[in-house]
């Protein structure tokens, strides 16, 4: 703690699963903090809103492997803190051309930090989940850890826990100007906040707010089209069915994931990771993206065949893509008590 009358120790802005999960954090120590969102909370503006998302352990970079390690038990911890349900340990089911490059990476890493998985065979693939029809080249890696994350859930628990251990959340509250120095000054429209440090988790509008203080970050907006198809609900339930990832198409730019029915009744969720580039101010300013509309039910059908190629339901995401896929968590490189947490999509 530093002798300044800052109002705050650290000042958080943007209430997104990040931003809301370091004010969380931040809180615990007994920090005093506030956490702000331009928008009224709850909100289904940003990338965290909506009832699911995949949570796993498979991945081909093996430093997310170890954040998993880490990070997976936490969840058990929030789940008592808040008394909530957050996880449904479904499994993931990770898609690959057999023996590709892909899957070896995804197999050294999680051997390497010693997490349990299964490799299934094609003729073991079909024999398993009989509902999938993955070609007589495609082997899976079955990631039996992961699961349904239930994001709506977890934004409130990650909040709820945040209040009881003192923090402050101001909503409807748009930042116009942080200004640097041993203490940070954040202005809004509805007033002007110090704080000893700043965390900025604005999702699709940091590259804005960044640029303000000398940094251009190469972070780019897209609209991504969230489809829910009917589908036989004994087949594709959450007790039956896992989450998949079909990632043979990621060459041909359609890497295609979806999750069993969790949110509404007798609709799974299909999505890919393309979509048209979008200001995060006009996420619903008609935009062209019949080639997703079209591409992406297409392949999850030809995948499943139990489900109906025709959406039932399309629904709109925003993320937020850096140029190698991986986010940017750092210190302002000139104003180290300024954080910029940013593309984690």
């Amino acid at each position: 703690m530093t002798s300044s009358k800052a109002d705050y120790d650290v000042i958080v802005i943007g209430a997104g699963i990040e931003g809301s999960a370091s004010a969380y954090t931040l809180s615990k120590t007994g920090r005093s903090v506030l956490l702000l969102d331009q928008f009224p909370l709850p909100h289904s503006r940003g990338s965290s809103h909506g009832q699911s998302r995949i949570t796993r352990y498979a991945y081909e970079d093996g430093f997310y492997v170890r954040m998993m390690v880490d990070a997976f038990p936490l969840w058990t911890q929030l789940e008592q803190e808040s008394g909530s349900q957050l996880f449904i340990n479904c499994g993931v089911l990770d898609l690959r051309t057999e023996n590709s490059p892909g899957m070896k990476r995804v197999l050294e890493a999680l051997t390497a930090h010693n997490v349990r998985y299964e490799t299934l065979s094609p003729e073991q693939l079909q024999q398993r989940y009989p509902a999938v029809r993955a070609g007589d080249k495609s082997a899976a890696i079955f990631d039996p850890s992961g699961g349904i994350l239930r994001a709506d859930k977890a934004l409130q628990a990650f909040q709820q826990v945040f209040l009881r251990h003192g923090g402050v959340i101001r909503d409807n509250e748009t930042v116009t100007s942080v200004t640097p120095g041993s203490d940070v000054t954040v202005n809004t429209n509805r007033g002007q906040y110090t704080a000893h440090s700043v965390v900025i988790a604005t999702g699709a509008w940091a590259s804005r707010l960044c640029s303000s203080l000398g940094l251009q970050l190469p972070l780019k907006p897209i609209r991504i089209g969230v489809y829910y198809c009917k589908a036989n609900e004994h087949q594709f339930s959450s007790h039956q069915f896992p989450c998949f990832i079909d990632c043979r198409g990621v060459t041909e730019g359609f890497l295609v994931y979806g999750l069993p029915m969790s949110e509404y009744p007798g609709l799974v969720k299909v999505c890919s990771y393309q979509g048209p580039d979008i200001n995060p101010d006009e996420r619903d300013r008609e935009t062209d993206d019949t080639w997703v509309d079209k591409a992406v039910p297409q392949i999850a059908a030809s995948l499943l065949p139990g489900l109906d190629g025709t959406p039932s339901i399309k629904e709109y995401c925003i993320y937020t893509n850096t140029p190698d896929g991986h986010p940017v968590i750092d210190r302002h490189p000139q104003y180290p008590n300024i954080v910029i947490a940013a593309g984690f999509s």
